[in-house]
């Protein structure tokens, strides 16, 4: 349990979360580019027959999925780390919500353009 008595600590923990959120984006754009490198490819080759799902597919959904789960843990962690805080360590009302909701909606978007990814093609 934490005993320093200093906000600071909480505005720490809720910028490593917003780090992760922003890690977790970026995993989730490289695997969306991996992923359309594959139809760029077939485009390239000028296959006339069914494109299909490469390499290239599947490691970006790997990476897309990996996001996910880096940003639904990260939400895990900040959740644990806000259980240790004492009520002084967090300003007065402040949301300690709203970043948790955002990383939510970045999880929830994720697996709508997952979704989207799988019904192509």
């Amino acid at each position: 349990m934490s005993r320093l008595d200093d906000p600071r600590v909480f505005f720490a923990a809720e910028r490593t979360l917003m780090a992760w959120n922003r890690t977790g984006l970026t995993l989730m754009a490289f695997g969306f580019v991996l992923e359309r490198f594959g139809l760029f490819l077939h485009m390239l080759r000028q296959d006339p027959g069914h494109a299909g799902r490469d390499l290239s597919f599947w490691i970006g959904i790997a990476f897309i999925a990996l996001a996910l789960w880096v940003i639904s843990f990260s939400i895990v962690q900040f959740r644990r780390v806000l259980k240790t805080l004492e009520p002084v360590e967090i300003p007065e009302n402040y949301s300690t919500w709203v970043a948790m909701a955002m990383n939510l909606s970045v999880v929830v978007l994720g697996v709508a353009l997952l979704a989207y990814l799988f019904s192509e093609l």
